[in-house]
This record gives C-alpha cells, structure tokens and sequence, in this order.
C-alpha cells in the first residue's frame, strides 16, 4: 500500500493496484456499462469517477471503481479478491443464492435503501438477470465455479 497517497490506512488491505476480470462473453453482454456518471452529473470519486464498471449480476466488488487501465488476455487474469483469499472468492461471483459465501448466507438480501429493520427478500438468481445471462454459464457447475 502506499502511505503517501493513503496515509490514514493502518491496516493491511488488498494489494493494489486492484484488479478484476471478465471473461469476454460477459464483458460483450449488453448489461454490463462503463459509467462516467450518475443522476445526471458527472461520476465523482466517492462513486468511481472517472469511470466505473457496472456488472448488475455479479456481486458488487466486481464492479470496479476508478478503471486506469483495461487489459485483453487469453489466459484467465488473476483478481485482487480471488488473490487474497481464494476460498471465499472467485472469478466469476455470480449473484447465486444457492452458494454461500463461507462466513454468512447469500440467500436472502436486504435492498439497500430498505428499512434497517426491513424484512429480507430472497435473493434471486444472477440478480434476476438470468434470461439475460444464465446462457453464459450453461456448461459450469455453478458451486464449483463460484
């Protein structure tokens, strides 16, 4: 981490610069967007400005906030999440309720905007996205392929 530009981080975090991934099929769907803004203003920083990705069936932290740099392989790329801890994250993070993460439930959600003692709805596959998406999947095992 670098103390000059993050000099209030006292703990360890991710190892930077951070990274994720897309395979090419999921990149070239129609759902996924390069956001530079939001509610009609210009993206700031505490929203990923100057850009931002937005995978509205995949978990948030695939989202990716403040992009300098997009890289085409022809390999798998590695993830800062898969990287740190690979039991509890992998590659695709798909919104799938029947896959726990190891540490709690993902099968039912809270909307954000919600009351803090608002009931929990289940959680719905790929988000709801799935007659949009699921075709990108057909040939994994979704609880191997996490």
């Amino acid at each position: 981490n670098d103390r000059e530009q993050m000099p209030g981080v006292r703990g360890r975090s991710l190892d930077w610069p951070y990274r994720e991934g897309l395979t090419i099929a999921e990149a070239t769907n129609p759902l996924p967007i390069l956001a530079v803004g939001i509610y009609g203003n210009v993206i700031p920083n505490q929203n990923g400005a100057p850009i931002r990705l937005v995978v509205p069936w995949k978990y948030g932290f695939k989202g990716i906030k403040s992009i300098v740099k997009i890289h085409f392989s022809s390999t798998r790329p590695k993830n800062s999440w898969n990287m740190a801890i690979p039991n509890e994250y992998g590659f695709y993070a798909n919104v799938n309720p029947s896959v726990n993460h190891p540490r709690w439930s993902q099968a039912r959600e809270r909307r954000i905007g919600a009351n803090i003692f608002a009931s929990k709805q289940e959680t719905l596959m790929f988000n709801g996205y799935g007659e949009h998406v699921a075709h990108l999947y057909k040939d994994l095992d979704l609880r191997r392929n996490f």
